[in-house]
C-alpha cells in the first residue's frame, strides 16, 4: 500500500513522503483563506476581507515557501517570496490602523 502511494506521489523514500505531506498542508492552509473570506463575506452580506485571511496567507505562505525551497523550485520561492510580502504588509497596515485608533 505504501508503495502505491510512494509511486502515485512520485517520492523514494519517507522523506520525501513527510515534505508532500508538508506541502499538502501549506496548500490547505492557503486555501482556508479563501473559505473564511467567503464565509465572513456571507456572513456580512457583502465583500470583506477578514484579518485572520491575512494570518492564513501568511501561515500557508511560509509552509508553501519551505516546500519550495526544499524542493529547490525559483519560481515557486519567488511567487511565495513576494505574497509573503505583500500579506505580511497588508498585516502591518491593519495593525497599524488599530495602533492609530487607540491611541
Amino acid at each position: 500500500m505504501i508503495e502505491a502511494i510512494f509511486q502515485f506521489l512520485h517520492v523514494d523514500s519517507m522523506g520525501e513522503f513527510l515534505w508532500v505531506c508538508v506541502g499538502l498542508g501549506g496548500q490547505l492552509l492557503f486555501t482556508a483563506r479563501f473559505l473564511i473570506q467567503w464565509i465572513a463575506s456571507e456572513k456580512a452580506e457583502r465583500s470583506v476581507v477578514p484579518v485572520a485571511f491575512w494570518y492564513f496567507s501568511v501561515l500557508g505562505g511560509l509552509v508553501l515557501g519551505a516546500y519550495a525551497v526544499y524542493r529547490r523550485d525559483p519560481v515557486f520561492m519567488l511567487g511565495q517570496g513576494m505574497g509573503l510580502f505583500i500579506y505580511s504588509r497588508n498585516l502591518w497596515l491593519i495593525h497599524a490602523e488599530k495602533r492609530r485608533h487607540t491611541e
